[in-house]
């Protein structure tokens, strides 16, 4: 009679197959661990099949002291798992896997195709040429303990049976709860909680700022290019920031905008006045816009109108919403502008203010911010200090940082090191 030999337990489950969960299941089998990656949703990484607009910024190519001073929570807690697998290191993963990548401006690094599903699609092939067996449509319910250490998960499968697996250990990469239509809806904080882990506040990071400037509506799918934006808090400039902002139905968005979300969040929950002041001209002194301001009203005929003037100073869509803004009809001749009036426009050029009353929810927003508690965990294994066993990596921690491919490093790297835990 032929033997058959018995199949061991899994060494170890992972539980969400997002970027971070996906590196981790994936580094986890290629030293030799029996894996088994378990995804609620119906295909793997289907937020970063979204990320980047569709193009993923898969990393960003800073050196690693201006990387770390993007990381905007517990920078010091990430110092080693960017140590252990850094972004040059992230850079030749994806190559070895076959993804070809270019570093753009701002030192952003995107896959050559600009296809997104490049690099879910290279994390997915890690996993399974490594042998990582993969549940979709499976959700788990509960994490298994006994005796202040894991022994296994339980969950639902795709027929809506309730099973269990008996595993040493297990490694947490829920996500957040931005973006929940990719399954990011929380799960790995209740967890954590129930396993006894303090969960930091959660509120919307990198997500789009409401403005109650009664302009705002008219700027709809403007993006503004090369301009300073300053937030204020109360009455003092908390962040500045140089580049693209831009407006939408959901807000007022683009890199500059959503780099101070972080800050403006925290501040409105708080209660304080949050405004951003825009410098649309911040290559110019208001003395030498004054002089290119004089200079094309000399060029001008005195019957040319306001709007015109504006035109030559500001993108069209800008042209009305200014006028208004100044209180000077677009239709009115040049000539009769007064000296009160050029010293108001240039004061607006360089200083646009619109006060900051709300922002988007979590459905816009690209990151969570609060989490795990990182002092409950161990830096240099991810591993719980509170539950043996048990690991966490990603977007459940209370890790987050500024837009420009920051995140997702942050992914990879935790991802890594939870998976480097022993057999």
């Amino acid at each position: 009679m032929e033997r058959t030999e018995e199949i061991r337990p899994y060494d170890v489950v992972v539980v969400g197959a997002g970027a971070a969960g996906m590196m981790a299941a994936g580094t986890a089998a290629q030293r030799g661990c029996r894996v088994l990656l378990l995804e609620k949703m119906e295909k793997s990484g289907r937020k970063v099949r979204i990320t980047g607009k569709g193009r993923c910024n898969v990393t960003n190519a800073r050196p690693a002291e201006e990387f770390a001073a993007q990381v905007r929570t517990n920078a010091a807690f990430f110092a080693p798992a960017f140590a252990a697998f850094n972004n040059r290191a992230a850079i030749r993963f994806f190559e070895r896997q076959g993804v070809r990548l270019d570093i753009e401006r701002g030192e952003r690094v995107f896959p050559h195709s600009g296809k997104a599903w490049d690099i879910a699609n290279a994390l997915l092939g890690f996993c399974v040429d490594n042998g990582v067996k993969i549940l979709y449509d499976t959700r788990v319910t509960g994490i298994l303990t006994l005796g202040g250490r894991v022994f296994g998960v339980k969950y639902v499968n795709k027929r809506g049976f309730e099973r269990k697996e008996e595993c040493p250990q297990v490694i947490l990469a829920t996500g957040g709860v931005s973006y929940p239509a990719t399954g990011s809806t929380g799960d790995g904080y209740a967890f954590a909680a129930d396993l006894g882990h303090t969960i930091e506040p959660l509120r919307p990071s990198l997500t789009p700022l409401v403005s109650s400037h009664p302009r705002v509506r008219q700027l709809d799918r403007l993006l503004l290019r090369n301009v300073r934006a300053t937030l204020w808090i109360d009455d003092a400039p908390v962040r500045e920031e140089f580049g693209e902002l831009g407006f939408s139905e959901r807000g007022i968005e683009g890199a500059v905008a959503l780099r101070m979300s972080r800050d403006a969040v925290d501040a409105l929950i708080e209660g304080r006045r949050v405004k951003i002041v825009v410098d649309l001209k911040p290559a110019l002194t208001e003395e030498v816009l004054r002089d290119r301001i004089a200079r094309e009203l000399a060029a001008m005929e005195p019957t040319e109108f306001f709007g015109e003037l504006l035109r030559k100073l500001v993108p069209r869509p800008m042209v009305l919403p200014l006028a208004q803004e100044l209180d000077i009809h677009s239709k009115t001749y040049v000539s009769k502008l007064s000296e009160a009036e050029i010293v108001r426009l240039i004061r607006t050029l360089k200083g646009l203010t619109f006060p900051v009353t709300d922002y988007a929810p979590f459905e816009y927003a690209v990151m969570t911010a609060g989490g795990v508690r990182c002092d409950e965990v161990n830096p240099e294994t991810m591993e719980s200090r509170r539950v043996r066993g048990l690991y966490f990596a990603g977007e459940v921690l209370d890790l987050d940082a500024n837009t420009g491919g920051y995140n997702l490093q942050i992914a990879f790297s935790t991802g890594r090191l939870a998976g480097m835990l022993k057999k």
